[in-house]
């Protein structure tokens, strides 16, 4: 049993779409501020790194991450959108799901290595430990979990406008 939107002619929200679209847009924005030489937060995480900014660090680590944000926020916005259908909408929806499970595995992976082991005491300061605990890990979940429910809220509505198959 399908269940229909609500009210005829009624679209789910792109509200999931709109906030992983937000997302991304501000962690691209983070990457820039922080490839053009800005230093708030980036000690935090990513230790030396940050002081030594090799460039091959700023090019692929800061750009190309920001850019990659950039990416991210065009496909949150094109998840929002109520009119994607065929070959884009399939498309759309693998990346989505792509997204959703990398930005958890991210996120929840490191929670977890950082939570349970101690080989990593000797590369990982304590306070990179707590920030990435407590400030970055969190924000990885949060946008995995919000490119998942974008995916979820697209498919479910290019399924529900399919034409009702009759019965007889």
């Amino acid at each position: 049993m399908k269940r229909e939107p609500e009210g005829r002619g009624a679209e789910p929200s792109p509200l999931w779409g709109r906030i992983a679209c937000l997302w991304a847009a501000a962690f691209a924005g983070l990457h820039f501020y922080w490839a053009v030489g800005g230093d708030v937060g980036l000690s935090v995480s990513a230790g030396p790194l940050a002081t030594e900014r090799p460039l091959w660090f700023v090019v692929a680590g800061l750009w190309g991450g920001g850019a990659l944000c950039l990416l991210g926020t065009l496909l949150a916005w094109l998840l929002a959108r109520s009119r994607l259908r065929g070959v884009p909408a399939l498309l759309a929806r693998w990346l989505g799901w792509g997204v959703s499970a990398l930005l958890l595995a991210r996120g929840i992976g490191i929670e977890v290595l950082l939570l349970t082991t101690t080989l990593l005491d000797t590369s990982v300061s304590v306070e990179q430990r707590a920030w990435t605990l407590a400030l970055w890990n969190p924000w990885f979940i949060a946008g995995g979990l919000a490119f998942g429910l974008a995916t979820l809220r697209s498919s479910r509505h290019t399924g529900a406008e399919q034409p009702p198959v009759s019965r007889r």
